[in-house]
């Protein structure tokens, strides 16, 4: 993963996240492996939680804005 994790779309965000769960479901990585991936699948919820964020304020001006026109 080239890209810095703030950079990542949600998309790839999930696509990681979902390859380091099933990693570890697997439980054939050691313990101290275990812990840095687990830190790794914090830090992209993060950015996902991040992206959803922003995604929902947009969706919400958007209706604002809906909003005020139909007003006028």
């Amino acid at each position: 993963m080239t890209t810095p994790k703030d950079k990542l779309t949600f998309e790839q965000s999930l696509q990681t996240l979902e390859e380091i769960v099933a990693q570890v479901e697997q439980g054939k990585i050691p313990l101290e492996e275990s812990i840095e991936k687990y830190e790794q699948g914090m830090t992209l919820i993060q950015n996902c939680r991040k992206i959803l964020d922003q995604a929902e304020k947009r969706v919400e001006k958007i209706n604002q804005q809906s909003r005020q026109e139909k007003s006028e």
